[in-house]
């Protein structure tokens, strides 16, 4: 009978366990950038919000009175 360390099964077993763990790993690494950039493209999304306000006001400011929009619109 072979020992169990050479048993193919065991061998094949192994590898699996350590793809996995690194498999594993990977996920977690992929899934911390996903969330990162999620946070960064949040945060550039208010930043372009927020200056396409104050655009918005600072034209309508600098247009003639004919041409500017009501407030109510």
């Amino acid at each position: 009978m072979s020992s169990k360390k050479n048993d193919p099964i065991t061998h094949r077993l192994d590898s699996l366990e350590t793809r996995f763990a690194f498999q594993e790993d990977l996920v977690q690494q992929l899934d911390d950038v996903i969330r990162s950039q999620a946070d960064q493209i949040d945060r550039l999304e208010r930043e372009v919000l927020k200056i396409r306000t104050e655009l918005t006001h600072e034209t309508e400011q600098e247009a003639p009175p004919e041409e500017q929009v009501p407030p109510h619109y």
